[in-house]
Formats: C-alpha cells, sequence, structure tokens
C-alpha cells in the first residue's frame, strides 16, 4: 500500500468495499502500540501492530483468522491516518526506546532511511530464517528493506503500480469518450491528458474538475522515473531532476488552466468530494482503489471505471512491515508478518482492498481479476501490466520528507495563487529545513 498508503495510501484510512460482496469478520483495536497489551492469563501473547492508513488486514479478516490458526495469539491493532504524523510519533518512539509496537508499518518513501540510518533499531528478520523468503518477493521489493551488510528490516507488503482512475458518469456528461481504451489512447501523454481536461473544463456539469488537485498529478507523474530526488550514487539531485521538473511543469499547467477541483488530498473536502462529482478523473495507484470505495460508497458502483495512465508505468506507495528491537515478542512478530506477507494474505489482500501484492506467487494469481465497483474493469491486468513495466526507482533516504515540501508548495500555487518561481524557492527552503 504505501501511505501512506505515501502514501496516502500515503497517508488515509481505505475503506472497505468487497469485490467478492462478501463481508469478512475484522479484529478491533483497543490500545495503543506498545502499551498496555499485557498477555492474558493462560500463556496467551497479545501482538500489537500499529500502521498508518489500512494495510487491509482487519478489514480483510486476517487478524481473526491468524488468531484462529494460532489459539494463543491475539492481535491488537492502532492506525493513524496521517503517514507524516505517524512517520514522526514513530521517530520519537525510537529515540526514547517505548511505547513501540510488536510489528511497525514503513512506508516505502521511509524504508532508505530504515536501512541506511536506523538499522539498529529494528530486527535483523534474518536471524529467525527470513532469508528463505527472498525469491517470494520481487527483487527491488526486497533488496531495498535489506541492508548493505544482508540485514532483513522489513517484508514487503503492497507496490503502488499506476493508473488513472474516472468518472464514466462525468465524462459523458461533458460529451467526452468513456470507453477505458479509447481513453487510453486519447491520453496515451500527458499533454494529451490536459488537453482532454481543457474539453471537458468546457462542458463539465456545475461544480466539477478534471481532476482533484495538482498535488496527486505530480506524485503520479514523479513515480514513472527510475532517478527523481537522488540519483543511483545517493546524491540529492531533486533541484536539477528531469523527472521532478517535468512534474512540476505539468502540474503548474494544469493549476494555471484551472484544470483542478484544488482539494488537499487526505483532507475532509477531498474525502466528501468522492461522492459529490467533483472531479471527474483521479491518478491512481491501485490501493486508491479500496480508498474510492470507502469514500464514494455504494453510490459509486458502476460510475467509476479505471484506464492506463497517460506517460506509461509508473509506482507510486507500497509499505513494509519490520519489528522493532524494542518489541516485545519479536519471534511472535516475525510470523505474524511473514504470514501477512505470503502469497496466499497478499491474495487476499488484493481481491478485497485492491492493495497490489509484492510476492510474485500473488501476482499471478490475481492476474484476471476483474472489479463490478468500477464498471468491471481487468484491474488484475492493468495494474499487472503496470508493476511488471514500472521502472525500479532509486530510493533516498529522505524520500518522503522531499515529496511532501513539494507537495506543499504545489498546493501553494493551486490554491493561493502562489507564482510558480516562488512556489518553488519555497518547496526548496522547506526541504532544506527537513533534511537539517
Amino acid at each position: 500500500m504505501s501511505v501512506p498508503r505515501t502514501a496516502m495510501r500515503a497517508g488515509a484510512r481505505l475503506g472497505a468495499v468487497a469485490l467478492t460482496g462478501v463481508l469478512l469478520a475484522a479484529c478491533g483495536s483497543e490500545s495503543g502500540p506498545g502499551g498496555t497489551s499485557s498477555d492474558a492469563a493462560g500463556g496467551s501473547v497479545t501482538l500489537t501492530v500499529d500502521l498508518f492508513g489500512a494495510f487491509g488486514y482487519q478489514e480483510t479478516g486476517l487478524y481473526a483468522e491468524y488468531e484462529r490458526l494460532h489459539p494463543g495469539i491475539k492481535i491488537k491493532q492502532t492506525d493513524t491516518e496521517d503517514e507524516q504524523d505517524y512517520w514522526k510519533s514513530l521517530q520519537t518512539r525510537l529515540a526514547g526506546g517505548g511505547g513501540l509496537a510488536d510489528v511497525q508499518g514503513i512506508e516505502v518513501g521511509r524504508i532508505a532511511s530504515v536501512t541506511q540510518q536506523q538499522a539498529g533499531k529494528f530486527v535483523d528478520l534474518a536471524q529467525y530464517g527470513a532469508g528463505a523468503l527472498k525469491e517470494e518477493f520481487a527483487p527491488a521489493k526486497w533488496s531495498a528493506a535489506t541492508t548493505k551488510d544482508g540485514k532483513v528490516l522489513g517484508l514487503g507488503t503492497d507496490v503502488g503500480p499506476e493508473a488513472m482512475c474516472y468518472r464514466s458518469d462525468l465524462l459523458k456528461a461533458a460529451g467526452l469518450p468513456t470507453d477505458r481504451t479509447e481513453l487510453a489512447a486519447r491520453w496515451a501523454t500527458w499533454d494529451g491528458y490536459l488537453e482532454l481536461g481543457r474539453q471537458y473544463k468546457e462542458k463539465a456539469p456545475a461544480g466539477s474538475a478534471w481532476l482533484d488537485s495538482v498535488g496527486s498529478l505530480n506524485a503520479v507523474m514523479v513515480g514513472q522515473e527510475k532517478e527523481r530526488y537522488y540519483d543511483a550514487s545517493g546524491a540529492l539531485v531533486y533541484e536539477d531532476s528531469p523527472a521532478v521538473k517535468a512534474a512540476w511543469n505539468t502540474s503548474v499547467k494544469a493549476a494555471g488552466e484551472g484544470l483542478s477541483a484544488k482539494l488537499d488530498q487526505w483532507s475532509p473536502p477531498w474525502n466528501q468530494a468522492f461522492s459529490s462529482g467533483s472531479f471527474a478523473t483521479l491518478p491512481c495507484p491501485a490501493w486508491m482503489l479500496g480508498y474510492i470505495k470507502g469514500q464514494a460508497g455504494d453510490a459509486g458502483k458502476g460510475r467509476w471505471d479505471v484506464a492506463k495512465l497517460p506517460g506509461g508505468p509508473g509506482n507510486w506507495g507500497g509499505s513494509y512491515l519490520a519489528v522493532p528491537s524494542a518489541a516485545r515478542h519479536k519471534k511472535e512478530a516475525y510470523e505474524l508478518i511473514k504470514w501477512l506477507t505470503a502469497p496466499e494474505q497478499q491474495t487476499k489482500v488484493f481481491l478485497r482492498q485492491a492493495n497490489f501484492p509484492s510476492a510474485t506467487k500473488s501476482i499471478s494469481r490475481i492476474a484476471d481479476a476483474r472489479d463490478p465497483y468500477f464498471s468491471d474493469a481487468p484491474i488484475g491486468k492493468i495494474f499487472g501490466d503496470a508493476a511488471e513495466q514500472a521502472p525500479v526507482q532509486v530510493l533516498g533516504v529522505h524520500d518522503k520528507d522531499i515529496a511532501d515540501q513539494i507537495n506543499n508548495a504545489l498546493s501553494e500555487v493551486e490554491r493561493k495563487g502562489t507564482a510558480p518561481d516562488t512556489a518553488w524557492a519555497n518547496a526548496k527552503k522547506a526541504v532544506k529545513n527537513a533534511l537539517g
């Protein structure tokens, strides 16, 4: 998921609407991370899990299933809606060594920080046999959570292959095509996407914009490139990065032409807009499908669809599960995350939440999946092709910090009318402050 899931998947609680329509049991959350999770009588173990957003485990009933399979285990989850708030809190607890859960979620934009700067604060899962799982995961997903000296600090949950979600009813009302194949051809490039946006603006239903925010446009575009904020040597290059420049320029152009609904992602107004029709298109990593379902509700079924992304495949978001060195039940925590990230469980989460799996066997199992909520879109193929073709991204220590500050600057352009050059200067200053 990335926060996230960055993301966010990247930062918000994803709603759950089953592809199969079957309601699955969920396990409730009562205690804080590492809080008063004292073990029950009879030798049972209470494992605490602390996440950002929704990884789909409660929604898919996986905690309840694990407890049935392991009678001595109880699981209590806490989650923070905003990944930035979650990460700040986690850093405070890691510094103090207390208040940590047995399992902590790590967004992909933070994983380099963990492997390069905080390796001593997380358990090397290889000591419990994690090395034998290497072939079960996509190589890039596995290597990103592995230190140079071979420590395995996390197991991959989802990845974030990208597509474009859209409201077919709104496009039809504006006289635009609604067929996903035709749209993919019409917006094969980002210039084509903006041109369709101009056409939509001319005949759009009252109160409806082409896209939700230029922040989402920027995020999905930088996800299409291998090097963004850092180069392969680890040098910070975001100021001169062609990927960052192209995404910035396209985003401020969309803002200047009034194609955006000017909604900050993950805000209450943005959440409400899913059901009000305030925007017609939404740059859409796989994990966003679950979020759309949760916000748009039953009334949105059949109104939404999914098509290939303009400009080629990319990745936005994805996460890991890690065990802090201060965790109370390290071995039991490892066994839980091993099970949660196994192909069988990743498949279940995709079929319920659309969080695209990082386990290779799971990817093949969902290749033919369709989603009736999204007009029977072939989401297994659309997101599967994107995942297969997306570039392997260079991840830096402060990827998420840089992305957040650029997004804040774009919000200035979009909502306050700040001149792009001024906003970019503000972004650079904010990045410098964030990096220290």
